[in-house]
């Protein structure tokens, strides 16, 4: 019992001091906590001093950045280890229909380092101003042509300071005559747009691509299912995530995020609009015939109102049983005049009217059920039914809902190769963001899996490499934590301390035993002396129960060897007493004279 209360006081004291730090750590201004530091930071050192000397923990492993280097054919590759933008065209263009002030492409783009980078030498490219049109381009080594190989096109982003609002996305402008890198701007055609996207709360992952109407001629963009893993962390972890496209011939497609499918379709299922039209339309000049009942469920027309139904009868009514409380005080009004209220010196009765002090609530009413004129209660009124109304009744006459009949689809078209789309020569960044300091990197294009995965693996995992490398284990984690914020420290107390007070409680809560000390202070018998004592009782007990049971027999046994004695004894004296007279007559007969002989002299 004493450990018990020994644990719970010595939780109880931890938990407040811990909470009575965090409270003290929230009130205190700026300059007290310089004070504290420095006063902990004294004691920290005269304790350091104090301590003997300890072996240092092992050097963090170092990961050596190097450039990655394609492994195969590649149709756009770029690292940004060389620190320029060399290659790349800043364009000089004006959106439409924009204010001046806004519709140049003026936003700032530089190759650095990135922030906090794991990996020296690593660069990228960064929008680096906020609030602007960016738009910036590269040419590819050479046109892609959808033909019978995949696409893929694979790149890095990092939001350093998160995203409040903007894009991260990538275009493949298309092989045009007319295209001008110098003049990239939101309407310059492009093939694929694909890449992060966030506003507000609505994370994006895009994957549109622009389909041509082999009727038209016209252009439609086609946008990708939504995906269905939840893409929050890749745009507010402040960490470098891959994306990776892959479309195939046979029209399939992946969206990939760190080498993980998040999502993956067909162009011709799972793309809005579908890439094929429907057959069949609607024919927008067919018009409902005016006699079309769609209605399912009709009123009654046979059915009439009972006589007896009351429809001017009130939902509610007073309680007739209902009792005015004793003391209610009729005479007295609700509220009166306030006794203490004083007119202001200021009021002029001519401008602001006759001077009335303002109402209080009655203090006679406080002690009493209520004030004023008693009124019953209202209850429901069980009469009430309402309005009457028809019931309703199945439509004999119901169509159904009405559509415009189907005819064939003038525009009707089937494109089953959605794959072969339009060349494109040129990859571009097109953005505006409310947030700077977006990190891109490594940008590959190729049609091998192998080689973006070898690209992804020198540039991509050597981050990841160094990062986890960096990162202190769930121990530091948790210390670093309990530093910022004191009271994760009650936290990790009861969840250590809790389980061990539960199973010291339970192991030792039951009957203590006393020890053989104890038993050698006083004349009680130890516990296995009063074990063998039970057991020679119980013994004893049943041999007891045994020699009575064996009495009992003897007994038994006595008494009917007593009744045949008895009766034995008797047939004797019987036998006796019937030799006994011819004995006797025999005596008698002897000592008659004439039996007697006669004595010799």
């Amino acid at each position: 019992m004493e450990l018990k209360w020994l644990l719970c006081v010595t939780l109880l004291a931890l938990g407040t001091l811990a909470v009575h730090a965090h409270d003290m750590d929230d009130d205190n201004d700026g300059d007290d906590v310089v004070d504290i530091e420095d006063e902990l930071d004294d004691g920290i050192e005269e304790v350091e001093e104090s301590k003997p000397e300890t072996s240092t923990p092992p050097p963090t492993p170092k990961v050596t950045y190097r450039p990655p280097v394609p492994t195969g054919e590649v149709y756009f590759a770029e690292s940004f280890d060389k620190g320029t933008l060399d290659g790349w065209i800043l364009s000089r263009a004006k959106k439409d229909d924009t204010d001046d002030e806004i519709a140049k492409y003026d936003g700032k783009w530089e190759v650095q380092d990135m922030k906090d980078t794991k990996l020296p030498g690593d660069k990228g490219l960064v929008l680096v101003t906020r609030a602007k049109h960016h738009a910036i381009s590269s040419k590819l080594s050479k046109p892609f042509l959808f033909d019978t190989k995949p696409l893929i096109i694979q790149y890095e982003v990092n939001f350093q300071n998160g995203i409040e609002c903007g894009g991260a996305y990538v275009k493949l402008l298309s092989k045009t005559p007319e295209l001008n890198l110098d003049q990239f701007h939101d309407k310059t055609p492009y093939t694929i747009m694909f890449g992060p996207d966030k506003c507000g709360e609505d994370y994006k992952l895009h994957f549109i691509f622009r389909h041509k109407n082999p009727k038209t001629g016209k252009y439609e963009e086609k946008h990708a299912k939504r995906p269905d893993a939840d893409l929050k962390t890749y745009f507010t972890d402040k960490k470098t995530h891959l994306y990776t496209l892959v479309l195939n011939p046979d029209n399939s497609f992946e969206i990939l995020v760190d080498q993980t499918v998040v999502n993956s379709g067909n162009l011709l299922n799972d793309m809005s609009p579908p890439v094929n039209p429907p057959r069949e339309i609607e024919d927008p000049n067919d018009q409902k015939p005016e006699d079309w009942d769609e209605r399912p469920k009709i009123p009654d027309p046979d059915a009439v109102k009972p006589d007896d139904w009351d429809e001017d009868a009130p939902a509610k009514i007073a309680d007739e049983n209902a009792v005015k409380p004793e003391g209610w005080l009729d005479d007295e009004p609700e509220y009166v005049a306030d006794p203490d209220a004083e007119k202001p010196e200021d009021w002029d009765e001519d401008m602001d009217g006759e001077w009335e002090a303002p109402q209080i609530a009655n203090p006679k009413c406080e002690t009493a059920p209520g004030c004023g004129t008693w009124q019953r209660p209202m209850i429901d009124n069980p009469n009430y039914k309402g309005k009457w109304k028809p019931p309703m009744i199945d439509n004999v006459n119901y169509q159904g809902i009405w559509k415009p009949r189907k005819i064939p689809n003038p525009d009707f078209f089937e494109d089953l190769e959605p794959f072969k789309m339009t060349p494109f020569s040129a990859v571009g960044l097109e953005l505006w963001s409310m947030t700077s300091d977006i990190f891109f990197d490594n940008f590959i294009i190729c049609t091998e899996r192998a080689v973006a995965d070898d690209w992804a693996s020198d540039g991509w995992g050597l981050k990841k490499a160094a990062d986890g490398a960096a990162e202190p284990g769930v121990v530091g984690q948790m210390m670093a934590a309990a530093e910022e914020r004191p009271w994760l420290w009650v936290v990790y107390i009861l969840t250590v301390a809790l389980p061990v007070f539960l199973v010291v409680l339970f192991c030792c809560s039951g009957k203590k035993q006393p020890s053989a000390a104890e038993y050698k202070k006083t004349d009680a018998p130890q516990p296995d002396v009063m074990d063998e004592e039970k057991e020679e009782e119980k013994d004893k007990g049943d041999k007891e129960e045994e020699e009575e049971e064996e009495e009992a027999n003897e007994e038994k046994l006595g008494s009917d060897a007593d009744i045949g004695s008895a009766s034995q004894e008797e047939e004797e004296e019987e036998e006796e007493e019937d030799r006994k007279p011819a004995s006797e007559e025999e005596e008698t007969v002897n000592r008659s004279p004439r039996n007697r002989k006669p004595r010799k002299d």
